[in-house]
């Protein structure tokens, strides 16, 4: 099993790009999201794999982080649902994103993804529910001007309500309704746990 490609990235055109690894090209489908944070032609690239076999062909799925690929991975679990679809599903919607539509139970957001009616919707919400109850938590995207210090906040705010015991899925529903880029942990600490009282 290819897990994991470190080499030049030597073509993208989406869905497909190609890594040379010590002078081996692999070709590598990705959702479109990855390609938003690639680097330029020429230059390193790391990127984490999924390798599919089947009778007549095999193909390597590339994501930018392992939680993705293990969203990946269970949506392919879903009855009906196989790798093709499993990536349009990705690139309709980020791993974090798909991870709070299933934490939210949001099947109205799930039916807008590419592929997706009512009743795979559902069977996404029921079979993918307990599964990604480990993955890192979700972080907003920051302002243009304040990414890297919002997401910091943001993330230590998460560990401080995740040694206060809150679950993962809690924590997502409370970053996504009080979570602000301009605001410091404690701000987001504050606001999060009014939001668990007024709720």
């Amino acid at each position: 099993m290819i897990s994991r490609l470190s080499g030049i990235l030597l073509e993208k055109q989406p869905p497909l790009l190609v890594i040379d690894v010590n002078g081996v090209g692999y070709e590598v489908e990705a959702p479109s999201s990855v390609f938003g944070n690639l680097p330029e032609t020429g230059k390193p690239v790391v990127m984490v794999t999924h390798l599919q076999v089947s009778q007549d062909h095999q193909t390597l799925y590339g994501f930018s982080s392992t939680a993705e690929r293990t969203i990946f991975r269970q949506l392919m679990k879903v009855s009906g649902i196989g790798a093709k679809l499993a990536l349009t599903i990705l690139s309709g919607a980020s791993g974090d994103e798909l991870a709070r539509y299933v934490a939210d139970k949001d099947t109205a957001s799930l039916t807008r993804l590419p592929g997706i009616g009512k009743k795979t919707a559902e069977r996404i919400i029921i079979e993918m529910r307990d599964k990604l109850e480990g993955l890192p938590v979700s972080l907003p995207q920051p302002a243009a001007d304040g990414g890297a210090a919002a997401g910091s906040a943001v993330s230590e705010a998460s560990n401080a309500l995740r040694a206060l015991g809150y679950k993962n899925n809690e924590i997502n529903h409370m970053m996504r309704s009080v979570a602000k880029p301009d605001m410091d942990a404690a701000e987001i600490i504050r606001k999060a746990l009014q939001s668990r009282v007024n709720a």
